[in-house]
């Protein structure tokens, strides 16, 4: 029960406080996932996990200390708060860690749902699977979609968090996610695309948002590529990328540098640096050039029906968009409540935890290039020789976020003003942030929000996100090979 669980995160708060913590939080999760995969028409996973349990944080004597217990009764929950201030004062730490002083919040948040996907048989759920990889299999193309592996998962999140400065926060979130990882085959080779969809809502999105007819048209474009594919030699030309491109260059180029813990080396020995400490070294927020003027990125929880959708963090600190560049400046760093205080400002609610039994971390939302002025036919006009990659197969970036390497997969010709039905095999976008973002001329107005889970930390936490934006021009670009 929910009810029990808030109960016992107050109880825990109460006995910390008494034990001597200087700041102590309790946060409660009871979550249900569910997920079912098919491979090629057969179903070979599925079923449902719950769990619940309780993360207890607390910072004492400059130490913070992380303990989790799914045993819910006062004497184990006890043992947990115990052992969390003993961790936290054996760190003994040289310089402390001191929290921002941020507003005390009472509040509930959740994502509209119309139809529980808990409430949908699982008949019906794996019924729904099945048939929508016969669907595949019996299109025009199905003969050349040689594997078809199907996962859809179902997650729903209830949590209650509260801390020794008085802030309480509930929530419910109810998260859909489905992938496809395909095979298709060609004259001369296959193609592999991994390609997910996902929205905060319920059963209802799959109609709502055309998601079957979306993986079907997503399994056209990758048969149409394994056949028709060339190796194109075409020397210093004009990139344009999809919003998909797009997205994935603004979450790892921009999202993962941005984060405060890789930038100050937190991160250093489990997930990365940042190349972010070199620049900050030597000028400030607002005055250090990443690109043109007309590129402006945004990292927003509080998109409605987002993957990475949250109105409050796990801090209790209320959600905001982050505009991490702005007109091609260095605008804003991603921070939870330790590192705001190392950068003298304000958390901008960027701590999540994925489980109970994992510590909040700076983590992304959704990533993304912000709309510009253009319609994308505006972007072919005057381009005399280029490429539209409209979906990438693969991608590689250094620790510190820098040089970076993206493979198209669906990929088009563009000549004369014109985009062709000449499909280029493979062409490789391999620049720095720099060389990426200083090249970038016009951007589109549309947008498109691919599905994505961000890894981070050890022990493991994958976050959910989007990553998308609008559809983005580069000049003089030299491919690689």
């Amino acid at each position: 029960m929910m009810t029990e669980g808030m109960d016992i995160a107050d109880f825990v708060v109460e006995y910390g406080t008494k034990k001597g913590a200087d700041y102590i939080e309790a946060r409660y999760v009871d979550s249900r996932e569910e997920g079912y995969t098919t491979r090629n028409g057969a179903l070979f996973g599925g079923g449902t996990i719950y769990s619940k349990g309780i993360g207890i944080r607390t910072l004492t004597n400059g130490g913070i200390g992380f303990c989790s217990t799914a045993k819910l009764d006062k004497d184990n929950v006890k043992k947990a708060t115990e052992l969390a201030i003993k961790m936290a004062k054996a760190s003994k730490r040289k310089e402390p860690i001191i929290f921002s002083e941020e507003d005390i919040v009472q509040t509930k948040w959740s994502n509209p749902v119309k139809q529980h996907f808990e409430d949908i048989s699982e008949e019906e759920k794996m019924e729904f699977i099945i048939n929508l990889d016969k669907t595949l299999k019996n299109q025009d193309f199905g003969e050349n979609l040689v594997t078809r592996t199907l996962m859809l998962s179902m997650d729903l999140h209830k949590k209650y968090i509260r801390n020794s400065e008085g802030s309480i926060v509930e929530s419910e979130k109810s998260l859909i996610h489905f992938y496809t990882f395909n095979t298709a085959k060609g004259d001369h080779g296959t193609e592999q695309r991994f390609y997910g969809q996902a929205r905060a809502k319920g059963w209802e999105w799959f109609k709502e948002n055309k998601i079957e007819e979306k993986i079907i048209q997503d399994n056209h474009a990758l048969v149409k590529t394994a056949i028709n594919a060339k190796e194109m030699k075409l020397g210093e030309i004009d990139v344009i990328v999809s919003g998909e491109v797009a997205g994935i260059i603004a979450h790892e180029n921009t999202g993962h540098p941005s984060e405060g813990d890789r930038i100050l080396g937190r991160e250093g020995a489990q997930a990365g640096e940042s190349f972010y400490i070199d620049l900050l070294n030597k000028g400030k927020l607002g005055e250090i050039k990443l690109g043109t003027e007309c590129v402006n990125l945004i990292d927003d929880p509080t998109l409605p029906g987002s993957a990475g959708f949250y109105l409050y963090d796990d801090e209790c600190v209320k959600a905001r968009p982050r505009y991490l560049i702005k007109n091609g400046m260095m605008n804003d760093v991603l921070l939870n409540r330790e590192f705001a205080y190392k950068f003298d400002t304000k958390s901008n609610a960027a701590s999540r935890a994925m489980g109970y039994n994992r510590e909040p971390l700076i983590r992304m939302a959704n990533t993304y290039f912000a709309p510009g002025e253009h319609q994308i036919e505006e972007l072919f006009e005057d381009v005399k020789k280029g490429i539209y990659m409209k979906s990438f197969t693969e991608w590689n970036i250094d620790d510190r976020r820098f040089q970076s390497k993206y493979v198209g997969l669906e990929v088009y010709l563009v000549e004369n003003g014109e985009l062709t039905d000449k499909m280029v095999k493979r062409p490789i976008l391999e620049l720095t942030t720099f060389g990426l973002f200083g090249s970038v001329d016009a951007v589109t107005k549309d947008t498109e929000f691919p599905f994505g889970h961000c890894g981070k930390s050890d022990p493991g936490q994958g976050a959910p996100c989007w990553m998308g934006g609008a559809q983005v021009r580069m000049r003089n670009i030299r491919l690689g090979g």
